[in-house]
C-alpha cells in the first residue's frame, strides 16, 4: 500500500514539473549531438538545441504561478511575474541567432578550404598539410 502511494506521489511530482524534465531531455539531446557527431552542421544544430533548452529553463524559472504582467494598475495586491528573465532571454535569442549565423558562415568557409565539413576528414587533411610543410622547411 505504501509503495502505491509513493509511486503516486512520484508520478504527481514528475507531472507537476514536466517542463523541467522536457528541458533536461532537450539539453541532453543537444549535448549528445554536439559530442557524438563530427559533421559541423550537426554540431551547430546541437548547439542550437542546447541553447534553446537554456532559454526555456530561464523562462520557466521566471514564471510565477498566478502572476500577471508587471503593469501597475489600480488593483492592489497583485502578484507579478518577474520580467527580467524574459528580457534577458530576448537578448540571448538575438545573440544566439548571430552565433548560429557566424557558425554557418565558418562552415561554408571551411567547406571551401578543405572540401568537407566532416571533422575527422579535416583533421587528416590538416595533418597532411602540416607534414608537407615540415618537409619543405627541412629542405632549406
Amino acid at each position: 500500500m505504501a509503495v502505491i502511494e509513493m509511486s503516486d506521489t512520484l508520478i504527481t511530482y514528475i507531472m507537476a514539473h514536466y517542463n523541467y524534465w522536457m528541458i533536461i531531455v532537450l539539453m541532453m539531446v543537444g549535448i549528445y549531438v554536439i559530442a557524438a557527431h563530427g559533421n559541423l552542421i550537426k554540431k551547430i544544430v546541437g548547439l542550437t538545441l542546447f541553447q534553446t533548452s537554456m532559454f526555456l529553463l530561464y523562462i520557466s524559472v521566471g514564471k510565477v504561478s498566478g502572476g500577471t504582467v508587471p503593469i501597475l494598475t489600480d488593483n492592489g495586491g497583485e502578484i507579478y511575474s518577474n520580467p527580467l528573465p524574459h528580457v534577458l532571454i530576448l537578448t540571448a535569442i538575438v545573440v544566439g541567432i548571430s552565433i548560429t549565423a557566424l557558425g554557418l558562415a565558418l562552415v561554408v568557409r571551411i567547406r571551401e578550404e578543405y572540401g568537407t565539413i566532416e571533422e575527422d576528414e579535416i583533421l587528416v587533411i590538416e595533418h597532411a598539410m602540416d607534414a608537407e610543410e615540415a618537409r619543405d622547411t627541412t629542405r632549406w
